[in-house]
């Protein structure tokens, strides 16, 4: 079985010569003095269609025959292969279906039909959209073009590596978002063949992690369940060419669950003002997990920003929450008038912006005197959150109860 190398994605990064774009290295210096060394972003977000995608697809519709062009190109994807393959299949004259799942965000449905492809919807998962597409492919001759496990698209995504070296020569380790494989593996085979010294981590969501299982076992075995926002990398199944890759040239994988996910969204909004999707920021997130695991210089690779503004609006609040910044409290007080008053003037003096706040004269505890008073705070982070706690009961407050806020 051929195995993609140097070479490869030096020839893929020549077909991709003025179709890809060269995206940024963004410093982020908020990390830096965690980490002990710089902090980097290579960011495939601002590439076209928004995501890496582009470099695989266009690499593999490329290098078929002018007859396998001609009966066109099926895929399957939830958003971001979807609008690699219709925009790689525009510039190349070649027609496009692709199998999306009932659930797809309707942006990136809209996206890729803006791109030229014909879009049919198909099951409630990637994997059932791909089945609808293996069937297309045998019933009309169109070429099947996979979103990760195929020689030409590993080569293709591996160009991110080669660029990521040539802004950053002194890197010491990459982190890339994983599902299938098929960037990590790819940019493994570039980095290997010119910095074998540098660690390449490859990050996965913790609901969605096939690979440690099938590392473990030595060959790829598939999840029988996943559970993640993060929909571009819930792949359930390394790839057969993806995997020998990872297991020989990633030094590492590691997992991050959704609150890590948001929290790094909300530090790239913030502090980067750069929009990535969920699975875009894995590497990053973790990072922020364990800032101290990784030498620096380091680079994360931000492979996506095809977020539906619905999701993300969600993410926004989520990553408040688990960054702390949201605190909900109910909290007893005598049923008498300028109790509420004096109990808002302390969360006033502590610095805490009152959202909502609702009271309840009945409930088991509360005394015939008294009122419960739930509140939703906003708080400058956990630090700032404890100090709003230890200032209510420096004033005699009890806190009933408090838990993560619901929406």
């Amino acid at each position: 079985m051929p195995r993609v190398g140097l070479a490869d994605v030096r020839a893929a990064r020549g077909l991709l010569e003025g179709v890809a774009r060269t995206t940024p290295l963004a410093g982020l210096r908020d990390l830096s003095e965690q980490v002990g060394g710089p902090v980097l972003l290579k960011c495939e977000n601002l590439q076209r269609t928004g995501s890496f995608k582009i470099r695989g697809a266009y690499v593999r519709i490329a290098r078929l025959s002018d007859a396998e062009r001609a009966g066109g190109v099926v895929a399957a994807s939830a958003g971001n292969h979807a609008q690699g393959v219709a925009l790689a299949a525009s510039l190349l004259g070649c027609r496009s279906t692709v199998f999306m799942p009932q659930a797809a965000p309707l942006p990136k449905v809209a996206a890729t039909r803006g791109y030229g492809a014909q879009v049919r919807h198909f099951g409630h998962t990637v994997d059932d959209a791909l089945g609808a597409a293996q069937d297309f492919a045998a019933e009309t001759g169109a070429v099947l073009i996979h979103p990760f496990d195929h020689f030409d698209v590993i080569a293709g995504q591996g160009t991110v590596g080669l660029e990521l070296l040539e802004q950053c020569p002194d890197v010491r380790t990459v982190l890339v978002c994983t599902g299938g494989g098929g960037l990590v593996a790819g940019i493994a085979a570039a980095v290997a063949g010119l910095r074998p010294d540098v660690r390449i981590v490859g990050v996965q969501a913790s609901g969605a992690a096939s690979f440690p299982a099938s590392l473990l076992a030595d060959r790829p075995v598939a999840l029988e369940a996943m559970t993640t926002m993060a929909d571009g990398i819930a792949v359930g199944r390394p790839g057969e060419l993806t995997f020998p890759l990872v297991r020989d040239l990633v030094s590492d994988i590691v997992t991050v669950d959704d609150d890590a996910l948001s929290r790094a969204l909300l530090l790239l909004l913030e502090r980067a003002k750069l929009v990535v999707e969920p699975a875009g920021a894995a590497g990053l997130a973790a990072v922020m997990e364990c800032p101290t695991a990784f030498e620096p210089p380091l680079v994360a690779v931000l492979s996506g920003g095809n977020i539906d503004p619905l999701l993300l609006s969600k993410v926004i609040r989520h990553g408040l929450v688990a960054a702390g910044r949201f605190l909900s409290l109910k909290v007893p007080i005598p049923d008498r008038p300028g109790a509420l008053a004096r109990m808002l003037g302390v969360l006033g003096d502590a610095g805490a912006n009152v959202l909502d706040i609702e009271h309840s004269r009945t409930g088991p505890g509360l005394h015939l005197e008294e009122v419960a008073v739930e509140l939703l705070l906003e708080t400058r982070g956990s630090e700032h959150s404890s100090a709003v706690l230890d200032r209510l009961q420096q004033a005699q407050y009890t806190v009933a109860s408090m838990e993560a806020p619901h929406w």
